[in-house]
């Protein structure tokens, strides 16, 4: 017998997410089992929601369901002023400090040779020809405090100063080898107010 019941094909499915080992699956595959109808479709239902309406912006690369996003269109954010981060969390744990009004980047990784990610498989490009394009004076580099996110940041600072924009790095009290994703509120805060020039 080759073919799965549905309750191990649900198990197996679970635990292709990542995070989640054996046992989280079995665990949330006998929960869901155990669960209302309606709950379990209302699960389904969003969980397709997300595949068929949210995209990534055309200009920051954030998730979004309008394109373009509402941070590159909200008149109440400084257009001059861009924070690159690697990843749309990223965006979400600077937002959280409720200090940065600027604009987003998001690369969609960072530099690592080690895994074959280059700076062609980052959406460099795309930030090169936002601040060609004029009215940008900022460019904050808000990469993780990792060995790929310092890369990535020396890197961008090499191509963005001769373009005459203003780069800084934001301040290390973000701890080393963390992601911003898992950094509180007030860390984040005082790296951006700490931030220097690269």
């Amino acid at each position: 017998m080759d073919r799965l019941d549905p309750l191990a094909e649900l198990v197996a499915a679970l635990q292709r997410l990542p995070g989640i080992g054996a046992k989280s699956a079995q665990r949330l595959a006998h929960h869901l089992l155990r669960s209302p109808r309606d709950e379990v479709e209302a699960l389904a239902s969003a969980m397709l929601a997300v595949k068929d309406r949210v995209t990534y912006c055309s200009i920051c690369s954030m998730i979004t369901d309008v394109d373009p996003c509402a941070y590159c269109t909200s008149p109440d954010r400084d257009a001059r002023v861009i924070c690159v981060v690697e990843q749309p969390e990223n965006v979400l744990a600077v937002e959280r400090t409720r200090g940065f009004r600027g604009r987003y980047h998001v690369l969609m990784g960072a530099i690592a040779p080690l895994q074959g990610v280059g700076p062609d498989d980052l959406k460099v490009r795309e930030l090169l020809a936002r601040v060609n394009a004029g009215g940008v004076d900022e460019i904050i580099l808000a990469t993780n405090p990792n060995v790929e996110g310092e890369a990535t940041a020396l890197y961008l600072a090499r191509l963005l100063k001769p373009l005459g924009v203003r780069v800084t790095r934001i301040a290390m009290g973000v701890p080393v080898g963390s992601d911003l994703e898992y950094t509180d509120e007030f860390t984040i805060s005082k790296a951006m107010e700490g931030r220097r020039e690269m």
